[in-house]
């Protein structure tokens, strides 16, 4: 997998530190094997002493020290490297979580998350540990030993080359199943631990409806499925070891019988070249047969990857306009309050804005309307009661991660001294394309205005907006949410003072918008007030009702007097 391979290389002094110990430790296995049969062949076939063929054995004994190190210093560096990518994945995507906990909160469940973030980071260990230091010895400790055979005897290299490729292409074939099995186990482990956490956590909740046993047998057919795949993967991991010591048993076994007729029968090759042929073949295909053992190995880890790139482009992929459902959260007042000193207060608002909805606040001026906004808004938190979202205080989250699920258009909003395209990319994260940003201000409709000036996107305004008309600025802030793609959107209605045609416009852009975003507004206008799913009437800082406008029109007084008064204007 292309992002395993571009994080295994970005630890690149410990990937120059194993090729350069795979360089050694091929050199350390052709001198290991030159003094084990010089020692054998001065002593049986030369009748050498012992103090002739000493520093033979000192030599031996120093080759196979330095073979020893530098096993242990791979194994070492592969243990590194990849505890310092587990450590990088593991923050990537704690990242994620926190910095959109709202958005994290809705997608899957906890469990499945844990899962993810330490058992599939864990499996991803072995890739680094075990198979990028195999595979990079591979790649040169046997192609010395090769080309050592080759010089000593041809043909004994010419069986090593036509046999040898048989072993790859068989933990291939094996590899690309158990990379698909490798992934089911774990999906079928973030099953069973979303599951698991998700049971209990509403354990009472299950006893108090009577679906505890239900669930119990769930869980246990979710164990069971990750058990048999399990189970599944170690088969498929015996069997390839069962072939691969086949193999290479029997390409030695071919070596052995062509060294061994050219020596007795035929008396064409010296001892000591055919000893030193047969002292290396089994190295060679150690090597090929290791490589095998951590290609399956890696496989599996690969079906890991897969499942932490697989969670991390979902929370970072943003919603698409028009081509995908947003994700939004569900907000609920619990007894929520303010008061301004002495002065005026909101007191026990109680009411649930389910996701995808359009919700209206309405009541006669000074009922407390954009109190009430800019507490759902969290400009301020209550002074008594809660807010909560997706059932959990709003408290529990970071300011950031509430504020980048949410837009707020004033009906003045604030624009900044510089260009038009500066003051678009506030609403949008830090770097946003000019394309993205162009694209935003077609979908608030401002587009064609900014190409017809002179400078276009790069046209300066003045500090609070100066230069541009109370329309402009409010379809710039509405650039500014297409920009931003909120999950939550608060309107303190800012079509009000505009001309018929402006007003037409941004209503379009706001509809569009309220098409992937929770919407809440603060209406006057009498159509905007009909089009809410859920409308809360507010009197002197109480909720009075919610409920639909026509549920309204019909149970609350209050209400009805104030849309009679104002039908076909404002209500006040």
């Amino acid at each position: 997998m292309d992002t395993l391979r571009k994080w295994a290389f970005e630890q690149k002094t410990m990937m120059v530190f194993l090729i350069v110990s795979s360089v050694m430790t091929g050199a350390a296995i052709v001198g290991q094997a030159h003094f084990f049969v010089t020692i054998v062949d001065r002593i049986f076939l030369k009748g050498a002493s012992f103090g002739e063929i000493l520093p033979f054995l000192g030599g031996l004994l120093a080759v196979m020290a330095i073979r020893t190190a530098l096993t242990y210093l791979n194994g070492r560096t592969g243990v590194k490297m990849a505890s310092n990518v587990k450590r990088n994945v593991r923050r990537m995507l704690l990242e994620k979580y926190t910095k959109n906990p709202v958005q994290a909160a809705i997608h899957g469940q906890s469990g499945g998350k844990v899962s993810v973030m330490m058992d599939a980071v864990d499996e991803m260990d072995s890739y680094y540990s075990k198979y990028i230091p195999q595979v990079i010895q591979t790649s040169i400790v046997p192609l010395l030993i090769l080309a050592v055979v080759l010089y000593e005897h041809v043909y004994s290299g010419l069986i090593m080359m036509i046999t040898a490729p048989f072993i790859p292409l068989f933990f291939i074939i094996i590899g690309i199943k158990t990379k698909a099995k490798s992934e089911e186990q774990l999906d079928k482990l973030a099953a069973f631990s979303g599951r698991f956490l998700d049971t209990l956590q509403g354990l009472t909740t299950l006893k108090l409806f009577g679906r505890a046993a239900k669930q119990r047998e769930l869980i246990e057919q979710s164990s069971l499925d990750f058990r048999d795949a399990t189970m599944t993967i170690l088969k498929i991991a015996f069997i390839s070891t069962l072939m691969l010591e086949f193999i290479s048993t029997l390409s030695i076994g071919i070596i052995a019988l062509e060294v061994g007729l050219r020596l007795v029968v035929f008396e064409s090759i010296a001892f000591s070249t055919a000893f030193f042929v047969l002292v290396l073949a089994p190295e060679y295909y150690l090597s090929l047969k290791e490589l095998g053992s951590a290609f399956h190995t890696g496989r599996g880890s690969m079906g890991a990857a897969k499942k932490v790139m697989d969670e991390l482009e979902e929370t970072e992929q943003p919603v698409k306009w028009g081509t995908e459902e947003a994700v939004m959260p569900s907000i609920e007042l619990r007894n929520a309050g303010f008061q301004y000193g002495d002065g005026f207060a909101l007191r026990k608002i109680d009411a649930v804005i389910p996701p995808n909805t359009q919700a209206a606040i309405v009541g006669r001026s000074g009922s407390g309307k954009t109190t009430l906004l800019h507490l759902i808004a969290g400009l301020f938190d209550p002074v008594e009661g809660e807010i909560m979202v997706n059932g959990r205080p709003r408290s529990n989250y970071s300011e950031k991660s509430w504020f980048d699920q949410l837009s707020y258009i004033s009906q003045h909003p604030y624009l900044f001294s510089g260009t038009i395209a500066e003051n678009i990319a506030v609403g949008g994260r830090d770097g946003a394309a000019r394309a993205e940003i162009e694209e935003a201000a077609k979908k608030a409709g401002i587009s064609s205005l900014i190409e017809s000036l002179e400078n276009g996107y790069d046209t300066p305004i003045g500090e609070a907006g100066r230069g541009l008309s109370g329309g402009e600025k409010q379809r710039i802030a509405l650039a500014r949410a297409f920009l931003k793609k909120p999950s939550v959107i608060l309107f303190d209605e800012p079509t009000t003072g505009l001309d018929l045609k402006t007003e037409r416009i941004l209503q379009q852009s706001m509809n569009e918008l309220s098409k992937t975003a929770t919407v809440i507004t603060v209406a006057h206008r009498l159509h905007t007030i009909k089009q809410a799913d859920v409308i809360l009437f507010l009197e002197k800082g109480e909720l009075v009702a919610a409920g639909t406008h026509s549920e309204l029109l019909e149970s609350v007084p209050e209400y009805r007097h104030m849309v009679s008064v104002q039908q076909g204007g404002a209500v006040e």
